[in-house]
């Protein structure tokens, strides 16, 4: 049983509203509760439905290859795509890995330059500095302080040798949507490959890789209400056709782009969980924005030296990253600790090390480390937005009370013009 020890200072006086069990899960760019209906769709392939998709001399081979091109179609049809353009992997990061390391080495003989971005996922950041080491030149362009990429700098990055550009669709921290329609048109103008991480954007966001002009693209099970350990990768076949070097080798599975026995059960709930966004995108997304002005509004109205992070306009639906100034993220996190949400420490380790995502933005350290991300999603209530702004604004006040920084500033203080004596 773990230590409970110093919880009380946290727990809070009001009683619980309606409907509200503790905790509270708004942690949805991490992962996704499964969706019921994903589950009931998958549960057949664990039990009678349990054959190889790969064999093809016996109906429990023939049956689970159903269930695996279903889920192909289903997902193509959510991202404009044809079902034999998608490939699927065990996640996201495998694909952004197949996506990027795949086109290096196919197209390696038209040029060694990728260009992406600092704010990207560090499944793209880790991907391209791993082929700096096998020669690749790789440009890192910055963002401007709202998050989104200045297309003029891509423009100028863009070389003779520039075989492919990886900028994601939505980022998993701030939430900020590129303009990608534009990106993927200027690199079809130049013959370059473009990949997209669209991992936070499918399913909250319409996105149609046709006229989005987008060649390669990672998805993942986990952030749309389906199941981990799962993900595709979408490549082109026409217009350019895109050919990718196997980065896994054994038995030529998924067209020879990835070979490995597929898991048939996870396919078949990420197929119906993109059915279900299909479905379902318009007013979900509608309703996730509703909640999260809701949550922003209420915050920003009780709360001083506050700042949103992230361009509000170009913006995924049900997310919200907050500064709190003057208030210690991991402080608040101890605080409000029947609230599942990620501070702006670095999510990707253990090390307390501010949000790289933050810093691009121009943040200093103690305004990134007093960041929150909220990832509003499906299952949440208002009522429990409610409670958690509640909550924050209480813990908040409290943390402030403590903190001499707070006080020197109401006071009028600049602190910027203190000289700190050192010990």
């Amino acid at each position: 049983m773990a230590e409970t020890t110093g919880m009380n200072i946290t727990q809070s006086n009001h009683p619980l509203p309606n409907g509200v069990k503790l905790p509270i899960y708004m942690d949805n760019h991490a992962t996704t509760p499964l969706d019921p209906r994903v589950l009931e769709a998958m549960m057949p392939y664990f039990t009678s439905i349990y054959g190889n998709a790969a064999s093809r001399n016996h109906s429990f081979g023939w049956e689970a290859e159903q269930g695996v091109e279903k889920a192909r179609e289903q997902i193509a049809r959510l991202i404009g795509a044809t079902a034999k353009e998608i490939v699927f992997t065990s996640g996201a990061t495998e694909s952004t890995n197949l996506a990027i390391k795949g086109a290096a080495e196919m197209y390696r003989e038209r040029g060694n330059h990728i260009i992406t971005q600092v704010t990207e996922h560090k499944a793209t950041l880790d991907t391209c500095k791993r082929l700096e080491k096998s020669g690749f030149r790789v440009t890192f362009l910055p963002v401007m302080a709202d998050g989104l990429l200045d297309i003029e700098d891509l423009k100028r990055a863009i070389d003779d040798q520039t075989i492919l550009v990886s900028i994601m669709y939505a980022n998993n921290e701030i939430g900020v949507i590129q303009p990608i329609p534009e990106i993927g048109k200027l690199c079809h103008e130049k013959g370059i490959l473009f990949h997209c991480d669209a991992v936070q954007a499918v399913g909250k966001i319409p996105v149609n890789v046709l006229s989005d002009n987008i060649d390669l693209m990672s998805i993942s099970g986990h952030k749309i209400y389906g199941p981990k350990g799962v993900g595709a990768l979408y490549v082109r076949r026409r217009n350019p056709r895109v050919q990718l070097a196997e980065q896994i080798n054994g038995g030529g599975h998924e067209r020879g782009m990835r070979s490995g026995t597929l898991n048939v059960p996870g396919i078949v709930g990420m197929g119906k969980a993109c059915e279900i966004c299909m479905q379902e995108m318009e007013a979900e997304s509608r309703r996730d924005q509703e909640l999260r002005d809701h949550l922003m509004n209420r915050l920003q109205n009780a709360l001083d030296y506050v700042r949103v992070n992230g361009n509000m306009e170009h913006h995924l639906p049900g997310n919200l990253n907050m500064s709190f100034i003057y208030v210690e993220g991991e402080s608040l996190l101890m605080g409000i600790n029947d609230v599942a949400v990620s501070s702006g420490s670095a999510c990707t380790s253990a090390t307390l090390e501010p949000s790289y995502v933050l810093k691009a933005l121009g943040l200093g350290d103690d305004v990134a480390h007093s960041s929150i991300r909220f990832g509003i999603g499906r299952f949440n209530t208002r009522a429990e937005v409610d409670y958690v702004a509640d909550k924050i604004i209480e813990v908040v006040r409290k943390l402030r009370e403590l903190s001499p920084l707070y006080e020197m500033v109401k006071e009028g203080i600049d602190l910027s013009k203190i000289e700190w004596a050192a010990h």
